[in-house]
């Protein structure tokens, strides 16, 4: 059954292809950190279940922002893939490549995002079914080897390292033919207030697009 609203959403995410990674986020102040993502023009946001009541927070998100792409990260097993889409998720990123996670959230319609590291654990993601690629960490993935994956993998396929991303090193990878990114710590930490979270969103965005505020 086609769903156009997930698709609207979907479609606006690669728009600006930056996930916002909301690690150790509570609750009382994901709706704050959700707005001031969304007035930065941000269209992903990814809970990671190690936070504290993830699917309370990614319940509050999807309701107040339908539009928006949202789930969870350090999916681990099929079983939280489906509470992640009990809870209205749409998003589920994992830190490794799971078959079992990727064809679970395939088979719910959701966009899954896997971890891989090397061009086998890559080819065996796509052929699970996943939609993009995490590269992850990032810190072991340097832009000459995304360049190598690149050549190999489909052109088609979204690249998204993850891990020690800052707005210095985002036009190296992107000219290395990453697509996006998942931003973590840099963007939001526990106790970051909502309006840094905004300026730091919208320099993020700057900087994907060329045009570095910092």
């Amino acid at each position: 059954m086609a769903r156009p609203a997930f698709d609207r959403a979907r479609d606006e995410a690669m728009t600006l292809p930056l996930i916002a990674i909301l690690r150790g986020i509570q609750p009382n102040e994901v709706l704050d950190v959700g707005q001031a993502l969304a007035d930065a023009g941000w269209h992903m946001i990814e809970v990671p279940l190690n936070s504290p009541h993830p699917l309370v927070s990614i319940s509050a998100l999807t309701a107040a922002h339908p539009h928006l792409l949202i789930g969870a990260g350090t999916v681990l097993n099929p079983d939280q893939v489906r509470e992640v889409h009990k809870a209205g998720g749409k998003l589920v990123v994992s830190p490794n490549f799971n078959g079992d996670v990727v064809r679970a959230a395939v088979d719910l319609g959701m966009v899954c995002l896997p971890g891989v590291l090397t061009a086998s654990e890559a080819f065996a993601a796509l052929d699970a079914g996943a939609t993009g690629l995490k590269l992850f960490p990032a810190e072991m993935i340097p832009p000459a080897a995304v360049k190598a994956l690149r050549a190999v993998l489909p052109a088609a396929v979204q690249l998204l390292p993850v891990g020690g991303i800052d707005v210095t090193s985002m036009a190296t990878y992107l000219a290395a033919g990453a697509n996006g990114f998942g931003i973590g710590s840099a963007l939001y930490k526990p106790g970051r207030s909502a309006d840094e979270v905004k300026r730091i969103a919208l320099d993020f965005k700057a900087a994907f697009e060329g045009t570095i505020r910092a």
